[in-house]
This record gives structure tokens, sequence and C-alpha cells, in this order.
């Protein structure tokens, strides 16, 4: 049995996937900490739900009655993240703070953390719900 086919596993999948590519993008970022003109790159937030929209057809809502009330946004019109300003940069017009990317690949690694916990834990139950779990 294929555990992506099931929604939770391949959800967990696609965000270990996101995370790992962010955990490379802030590699990169801290790697070129000394290169003269880096700046930092980051996945968005945003990135990873768009990784989640379902690629078919869209189901949209349908008012059956007139005093139904119409929906107040479309999906695709979800705010962005605001960008930051660069807190300092280098005279070489450096602009990686290694503090700020630290910081980051620690709370991608607690995210990771997290993921695998719950896959584990689902396995686990799988298990006990066949029977197998010893």
């Amino acid at each position: 049995m294929d555990l992506n086919n099931l929604p939770i596993f391949g959800l967990m999948n696609r965000r270990m996937d996101w995370l790992t590519q962010r955990h490379t993008v802030l590699a990169q970022n801290i790697a070129n900490a000394d290169s003269p003109g880096y700046g930092p790159k980051d996945l968005s937030k945003s990135s990873f739900l768009r990784m989640l929209r379902p690629t078919g057809p869209q189901m949209t809502m349908q008012a059956t009655s007139a005093s139904h009330l119409a929906p107040t946004r479309r999906p695709e019109e979800a705010r962005a993240d605001k960008s930051r300003d660069v807190y300092e940069a280098a005279p070489a017009g450096n602009a990686v703070v290694l503090e700020e990317q630290l910081m980051k690949v620690s709370e991608t690694q607690g995210a990771y953390r997290l993921a695998t916990n719950l896959y584990r834990k689902h396995v686990s139950m799988l298990k006990q719900a066949l029977g197998r779990e010893q």
C-alpha cells in the first residue's frame, strides 16, 4: 500500500519536501555570507500553500437562493506576506545576517521534526489498527 495515496501522508510529504527546499536556500545564504553583493533569499509560506492547491478542476459554491451570501474573496486573492527590509548590509553590499539565517534554519528544523514525528505517529496508528503493532 502506498501511503502517499492517503491525504495526510501526501500532505506531510509535500511539507517535508518544501522544508528541505527551504533549508537548501538558507544553507546557500549562509554559504554566501561573505560574497559581495549577495542578498539573502527565502521561500515564502505562500509558495507552500500554492503547492497544496489542487491541480484538477475547481469546484465553486453555488447559490441556490437569492438570500445566500456571496463569497467575499476568491482563494487566489489571499494576502501575500509583506517583505521585510534588510536589517543591515555590509559595505560590499552583502545583506546576509547570519543570526537571522540560523534562526530560520532552526525554525525549519523544528517544523521538519514535527512533520516526521506526525508521520511516525500516523504509521504507528495504522499498524495498530491493522494489528501489526508489537
